[in-house]
């Protein structure tokens, strides 16, 4: 089993912990960054959230 087959089956196992900490991770830049690219973050953290989904 190589490096990235673990990273998926660990991800898979705490997927929802991890989509979590994307979103406070999001919460968190939007705080500190300008309101104008709250978008941004938020498409940001959507498409991580699809990403661990997949995995």
């Amino acid at each position: 089993m190589g490096l990235v087959d673990k990273a998926k089956e660990l991800l898979g196992d705490h997927a929802d912990e991890a989509k979590g900490a994307v979103d406070a991770a999001a919460d968190k830049a939007k705080e500190l960054a300008p309101d104008q690219v709250d978008g941004i973050v938020d498409q940001a953290a959507d498409k991580a959230k699809d990403v661990i989904d997949g995995a």
